[in-house]
């Protein structure tokens, strides 16, 4: 939300300097994205030289069809004369004009300069060259009642500070200048002056209102205007439109825009000559009933929608964007003022079912006062008559039940013991009372209307007393805690586990978007309203992602790309939501063999077979692609992306079901080992696998190693036998082995060998 500073002061006296207003706000009320500057350098007296002038003779130049010669009355005594291209005015017009010497907000700084042979001594200035609005069709013509010579700052707001503010979902008092206003006054202990307004007017029954849904409309305000000239706004309401991001149409729509941006409660304007029987009626949609609002589009609506009517149809969506049918256009001269409130949960919903939001769902949605509605419509009224000179309106008002406002049983003490400062009662209660709080009968706290919906407990009074005291005096203190438990869950370590990995391989791990193009998956779970074209499905694989990522480095001139991923994907179901699962997937330089590598270190250290099979993914290379348990591997396809690049994505719920619940290992024995070697004469048809195995079955576990180191025949060896020689390594992890022991375990496994396999020991 855009705040205009000059705005904001019609209201309280903003303190200087803004940055420090700024930091103050973003502590205690709401984020300042940035301070915004435009309009006239306020520099070295520059503001000086733009004064109001009086245009005294203006005719064609006698040099050029295309421009006229001005003589322009600065308030100097003898005029200017000044060349202008522009013809939309004449003698007698108020303008703005610019002295030679001035710097104008693009920058330029104006020179007295010869125009086709004929000296122009300043510039009559247009709104766009004052940066007050878009027109640079014609120069700015103001409103008499300026003396010439005036300094143009006096007459427009010329020079312009703009709090550019994120304000959250439960402050909707916020969306408005004046909610702001009041935040700052709080916040400085400064008076907080009341927005303009009109008398109030009685009731007149012949303004025709009938509420038949006083739950989703509880108030509703008609005023009729009759004999309306519809114009442009005035350039001061132009321009403040446009600082606060909206823009200017019509004096009778600007007026609505300006009201809502003020004081924060939507307004509508209605054509009361296209209303069927002049009649207003606030009711629930019928079913199949259609609609055109004011974007083009014909929408049907649903039975639950609240819809202003006439006498004959729906003309309008309550609270959300008026109908085409009824729009104020140039040729209108009564227009009917809407000026309601309306029930939250229902705009949402008609919202969202719509896909349609506007400025006034946005706030009707978060929740406005409903107690605003005769201040807003005081002030509409009081522009709408002094900018189209109409007579005085005819009123007529719906009000059902209205809530009362909430009282708390408030308990100062607690405020020092829960956020740990030291504010005194009487401060407490000055806090209190400056953001609109009443404090009756000892401690009962009287919630103002604007923030029912937020306050609704003790600690939320608590909350407020200490942003406004100041949380930057909270004392950094840990909270006290007897013990702390907590650990991470098998699979969290696992994941752990797997970035170690892939960082120990090279990779460095990216974080992309959840939300996809659909390129990989064109059956994945696509967005009602997607936010863009890039980001319209939620994701079911991590590639797309990875090789944006990849191809803005390769962009970038960035060598040696390796980008791994450890994060959900969101796959289809029949269900109503879509099964959420973990998956790591990575992008290499390196082609299929860089994958592989990585794969197989990854199972390696997991404890986990990889086991490859062919695979034939569409967006990996023919014949470079492969599959294990857990997902692909392969050869990004060159359509895809060019260079030879590896990839993988692996499901790690499946890779981890693989790895063991226990790895046993033994520790290792610190005690000598007793090393001997050991020949046997066998039949030609003993396996040396075997001979081991039986070596180790008849010693038991203090034989650690057995070897084959040699296999021979011939010679000493008889016909139809071999020779197989044994490297064994006799060890205890108790204590260091004796001979004896050695000859105890060699003696087993000879009479052991003998006895299964005829085996001889040789000398």
């Amino acid at each position: 939300m855009k705040l205009p500073v000059s705005w904001l002061r019609d209201y309280v006296d903003v303190p200087s300097p803004l940055e420090e207003v700024a930091n103050r706000l973003a502590l205690a009320t709401a984020e300042v994205d940035r301070i915004i500057r435009r309009g006239i350098p306020d520099t070295d007296g520059n503001l000086g030289l733009f004064k109001i002038g009086r245009v005294l003779e203006a005719g064609k130049h006698p040099n050029a069809d295309r421009l006229q010669l001005c003589q322009v009355d600065v308030g100097e005594g003898n005029p200017r004369q000044i060349v202008c291209g522009a013809w939309n005015f004449g003698p007698g017009a108020t303008v703005a004009v610019a002295l030679p010497g001035a710097v104008l907000p693009d920058g330029r700084t104006l020179e007295k300069a010869k125009l086709r042979g004929t000296v122009s001594d300043g510039m009559i200035l247009s709104e766009q060259e004052l940066e007050l609005g878009t027109d640079a069709s014609g120069i700015l013509v103001l409103e008499d009642g300026a003396d010439p010579g005036t300094p143009l700052a006096d007459v427009l707001p010329v020079v312009e500070e703009i709090l550019e503010v994120e304000v959250t979902g439960n402050r909707p008092d916020l969306l408005s200048v004046y909610g702001m206003a009041r935040e700052i006054a709080a916040l400085y202990e400064l008076e907080l002056r009341p927005p303009p307004g009109a008398p109030e007017l009685p009731l007149d029954p012949a303004v025709q209102v009938d509420v038949e849904d006083l739950e989703g409309c509880p108030r509703y305000d008609a005023r009729l205007f009759s004999g309306v000239r519809i114009g442009p706004s005035p350039a001061w309401l132009r321009a403040r439109l446009l600082a606060a991001g909206v823009r200017a149409i019509s004096s009778v729509v600007d007026v609505t825009n300006y009201v809502m941006l003020g004081l924060g409660n939507p307004l509508h304007a209605f054509d009361h000559s296209k209303l069927a029987g002049g009649q207003i009626i606030v009711r629930r949609a019928r079913p199949g009933e259609e609609l055109t609002t004011l974007d083009g589009t014909r929408r049907k609506l649903d039975p639950a929608d609240l819809v202003i009517a006439d006498a004959e149809c729906a003309v309008a969506f309550a609270g959300i964007m008026g109908g085409l049918d009824t729009e104020i256009g140039d040729e209108t001269t009564e227009v009917l003022l809407e000026t309601a409130n309306f029930e939250p949960t229902t705009i949402l919903a008609s919202s969202e079912r719509h896909s349609l939001r506007t400025e006034g769902s946005n706030r009707w949605e978060k929740g406005v006062d409903p107690y605003l509605v005769p201040q807003a419509a005081a002030l509409a009224t009081k522009l709408l008559v002094e900018l189209t000179g109409v007579a005085e309106p005819r009123r007529n008002e719906v009000v059902g039940t209205l809530p009362e406002r909430p009282v708390i049983r408030f308990r100062p003490e607690r405020t020092n013991r829960l956020v740990g400062i030291d504010v005194s009662e009487t401060e407490q209660r000055e806090i209190l009372e400056r953001l609109g709080f009443d404090v009756v009968d000892g401690w009962d706290v009287v919630v103002p209307t604007w923030r029912a919906r937020d306050v609704t407990r003790e600690v939320d009074l608590i909350e407020e007393i200490a942003r406004i005291h100041g949380l930057d005096k909270v004392p950094f203190t840990l909270p006290l805690r007897s013990a702390m438990f907590g650990r991470l869950s098998r699979e969290q370590r696992l994941r752990r586990v797997v970035e170690d990995v892939l960082v120990g391989c090279g990779l460095s791990e990216a974080y992309t978007w959840s939300l996809a193009r659909g390129d990989i998956n064109l059956d994945a779970l696509r967005l009602p309203v997607p936010i863009s074209a890039e980001h319209a499905v939620l994701r079911t694989s991590l590639l797309e992602g990875l090789l944006d990522a990849a191809r803005l480095n390769v962009d970038a001139g960035n060598k040696d790309i390796r980008l791994f991923e450890i994060a959900r994907v969101y796959l289809p179901t029949d269900e109503e939501l879509p099964d959420e699962r973990w998956h790591v997937g990575a992008v290499l330089e390196g082609g299929f063999s860089a994958a592989k590598g990585v794969i197989e270190t990854l199972h390696s250290t997991l404890h986990v077979e990889a086991r490859f099979e062919r695979g034939s993914e569409p967006f990996l290379h023919p014949g470079k692609s492969a599959r294990v348990e857990s997902g692909w591997l392969g050869e990004v396809h060159p359509n895809v992306l060019e260079g030879g690049w590896g990839a993988f994505e692996l499901d790690l719920e499946t890779l981890f079901a693989g790895i063991p619940e226990r790895i046993h290992y033994e520790d290792v024995i610190t005690y000598p080992a007793v090393h001997q070697d050991l020949a046997f004469v066998v039949p030609e048809d003993v396996l040396a696998g075997d001979l081991v195995a039986a070596a180790h079955a008849a010693a038991g576990p203090e034989l650690r190693e057995a070897k084959v180191f040699d296999v021979y025949r011939g010679g000493q060896i008889p016909e139809g036998k071999k020779s197989i020689a044994l490297s064994v390594a006799f060890q205890s992890p108790e204590r260091t082995l004796a001979d004896e022991d050695a000859r105890s375990i060699r003696e087993r496994i000879v009479a052991s060998l003998a006895e299964r396999f005829g085996a001889e020991l040789r000398a």
